[in-house]
């Protein structure tokens, strides 16, 4: 049976930015226009990601984002499987056999093949050759400046929270799976949902945070502390507890998805529970403002 033709956006897409967006956008919608698959060629990378940077997403969470981009055929293959392939076997193996490309969409400082050989320019002659489309989407700028992983990298370790919404295209979300606690915030009356960050993804800025929560259909407004644990014990375990003030019950089979909106404040050490207890109540009445306004303002994501 002959590979059906797709419509390919090529790239890392870590974070799946408003830039890479406008990559995938292109796609997708030639796709729908020729009655083509959507497609995204992407990889994964040894030791969760170091070679370029601290993940800001996880593997899942990536893939999340570029299906609701529209991206119907997601290819996810170790990089060492291909990066040793000269740029014309990668057209050949990956775009024409692999994919059955009509359409290769990327960003204009795409590069690809052993030691980066070929740019854009000779992936378009490539291309051609075998009457394929390529087309280089321009860049998306903010503030002048090209929108990048490493900028939200930047930003989030600087608790730059709009800054990264913007480039993003929605709120930084923390999506792990929530894990059991030492429960302290229950003994405290202040229960929270408690979430690790998996090897090789960047951890923003320790403090407090203003949330909104997405669990069981439904929002919450949520107050994050994210970090070490300074009145509890001296480890350097990072934790993210999100406490919400309307919820009862448990998460831990639930797929729970806690959007950062506002920096509070840095992480402090208390004397003692009671005044970790009246900090939990402050970041609640505080989360519950911020909520208000993010909701009012329709900047939280739809889920359908």
């Amino acid at each position: 049976m002959q590979k059906r033709q797709s419509a390919v956006a090529l790239g890392y897409f870590d974070g799946v930015h408003i830039g890479h967006r406008r990559v995938l956008k292109a796609a997708v919608q030639t796709a729908q226009a020729q009655g083509l698959l959507p497609a995204a060629f992407t990889f994964t990378l040894p030791n969760g990601g170091a070679g370029k940077g601290a993940a800001v997403f996880t593997a899942q969470e990536k893939l999340y984002r570029l299906r609701r981009c529209g991206i119907q055929q997601i290819e996810t293959p170790p990089f060492e499987e291909f990066c040793a392939l000269t740029p014309q076997e990668f057209v050949q193996n990956i775009l024409v056999e692999r994919l059955g490309a009509a359409y290769v969409f990327t960003g204009e400082d795409f590069t690809f093949g052993a030691h980066k050989a070929g740019d854009t320019t000779l992936l378009a002659q490539l291309c051609a050759q075998h009457g394929i489309h390529a087309q280089a989407v321009p860049t998306r700028l903010l503030g002048d400046v090209p929108v990048s992983s490493t900028r939200i990298r930047k930003a989030l370790k600087q608790g730059d929270l709009m800054a990264v919404q913007a480039m993003l295209g929605e709120p930084y979300v923390v999506t792990t799976p929530v894990v059991h606690g030492k429960k302290l915030g229950r003994t405290l009356g202040y229960p929270t949902l408690n979430q690790q960050y998996a090897p090789g993804m960047l951890v923003p800025r320790c403090g407090v945070y203003a949330s909104a929560v997405f669990l069981g259909g439904r929002w919450y407004a949520g107050a994050t502390g994210l970090g070490t644990r300074p009145t509890v014990d001296s480890s350097d375990y990072i934790t993210c507890e999100t406490f919400l003030s309307d919820f009862s019950g448990d998460a831990y089979d639930e797929s729970v998805r806690v959007y950062l909106l506002k920096y509070l404040w840095p992480t402090q050490r208390f004397d003692s529970t009671k005044q970790l207890a009246e900090m939990i109540g402050r970041a609640a009445q505080c989360a519950q403002k911020e909520f208000a306004i993010f909701l009012e303002r329709g900047q939280l994501p739809e889920f359908k």
